[in-house]
């Protein structure tokens, strides 16, 4: 009869809780924030390939706004090195090559891409 004499006080605080409308609950409230811009597009289509331990990468930028875009290699062998090739611009409408390699096997290869 104890057990349930100390869970009545939990029991009908629960329900207080539950019972109660939302605004009277306490909540965080978030302002409405401005409608931001949507952003202009950017950044060019890169495809990947990799053949043995040779990479490489075309790139197709179709927007307006240059983007730097730039080789990375990680090669399976731990004493093989990763490279990091050298940032290449592709301007509006223009299209890139990007190569690159290991000494053994090719673990993964990706390209970043960054505004000037």
């Amino acid at each position: 009869m104890r057990l349930s004499r100390s869970l009545a006080p939990v029991t009908v605080a629960v329900c207080l809780v539950l019972v109660l409308p939302y605004d009277a609950l306490p909540h965080a409230r978030v302002a409405a924030s401005k409608p931001t811009a949507t952003p202009e597009p950017f950044g060019a289509e890169c495809r990947v390939a990799v053949q043995g331990s040779h990479v490489v990468a075309h790139c197709h930028n179709p927007y307006a706004d240059t983007d730097r875009v730039r080789l990375h290699i990680e090669c399976a062998r731990w004493w093989d090195l990763d490279t990091d090739g050298a940032p290449v611009d592709a301007g509006p409408a223009m299209t890139v090559r990007l190569t690159g390699r290991c000494w053994k096997e090719v673990a993964t290869a990706w390209v970043s891409h960054r505004r000037p």
